[in-house]
């Protein structure tokens, strides 16, 4: 049976099933959600106060950083709530907004570390010509289209997902609201809703990152070309952070998205959407900033210390 959630809502059960072990998420989650907002925080203020991060690569960075800001709030103040105690209710309404931003600011991701794999490729396979082709318009024109992108695909994904019949117990087996878990939450024919993500899949999941691998074969074609130990170590320094970001999201990404539909796999999925939520965005400035020596350098700016004596 369905009812109408427009006016009850949804029970987000998350691990309700295990009280011992929200316990101990409460402390997880909101220790990262406070290192999440002290890094990416720390990483726009950098980006802009110092001249020397006035560079693409940085500008990026900033707009990873502020997407990870709001990722995690919106969804990290309903979780802490939810694992504090009993009450695991969120409005219809509140449901709604919080798929719909997700949704945006996932897919915008997506596109965002492509973009940032094609500014890698750039700076080590074109070195000559990375200013005139990575210039300060193309940057805000990438940025643009990665932000249109992630608008444009919840406009069409998130109506038909609201609109669906759901089951009248109103229970979300998840710790927010994802378009898998109101899928799953349905009692009536989901087929267009299963096709339309699974195409999504494709399009903003499965694309991207084989771009960023064809983007990361052509730089480690042109890196073994030479047999400059230094310039070996110049091209990891360069697309290592971008690397290690890419694999700790999309690998949690896609054991979310495409896992097998049993009950086992689909319990695995939570803990893997939690790390999708939560920490990759906590995970994000730690590794831009213990392995750059750039942000390092303006961090110690910052503190009215000398950059090269701080990082020694």
């Amino acid at each position: 049976m369905a009812n109408n959630t427009s006016t009850m809502g949804f029970i987000l059960l998350g691990f309700s099933e295990h009280p011992r072990l929200e316990k101990i998420l409460l402390v997880v989650v909101l220790c990262s959600y406070l290192l999440t907002l002290l890094g990416n925080t720390l990483i726009l203020l950098l980006s802009t106060l110092d001249p020397r991060l006035h560079s693409p690569m940085y500008f990026f960075l900033s707009n990873l950083s502020f997407l990870d800001l709001c990722f995690t709030t919106t969804c990290v103040p309903q979780m802490l709530v939810n694992l504090w105690g009993p009450t695991k209710t969120i409005s219809f309404l509140g449901c709604s907004v919080q798929l719909f931003i997700f949704m945006v600011l996932g897919t915008t991701e997506y596109i965002l570390l492509t973009v940032m794999a094609f500014d890698r490729y750039v700076a080590v396979c074109q070195p000559l010509h990375y200013v005139t082709i990575i210039h300060p318009r193309l940057c805000w024109q990438l940025a643009a289209v990665a932000w249109a992108i992630g608008l444009a695909q919840s406009i069409v994904q998130i109506p038909p997902t609201l609109k669906l019949p759901f089951c009248a117990h109103r229970q979300i087996d998840d710790f927010l609201c994802e378009v898998p878990s109101l899928i799953r939450l349905s009692c009536g024919d989901t087929t267009f809703n299963e096709i339309q993500l699974a195409v999504a899949g494709v399009i903003f999941l499965l694309v991207p990152l084989s771009l960023i691998l064809v983007s990361y074969g052509a730089i480690a074609r042109a890196v073994l070309r030479t047999n400059s130990v230094k310039e070996h170590r110049k091209a990891f320094g360069t697309c290592s952070s971008h690397l290690i970001v890419v694999t700790l999201f999309y690998s949690s990404v896609i054991a979310v998205y495409l896992q097998p539909k049993n009950p086992y796999a689909q319990e695995r999925g939570k803990f893997f959407g939690l790390f999708y939520a939560v920490g990759t965005p906590t995970l994000n400035p730690i590794v831009y900033t213990l392995r750059n020596k750039e942000v390092k350098r303006a961090f110690w700016k910052l503190l009215g210390k000398d950059g090269d004596s701080g990082e020694s």
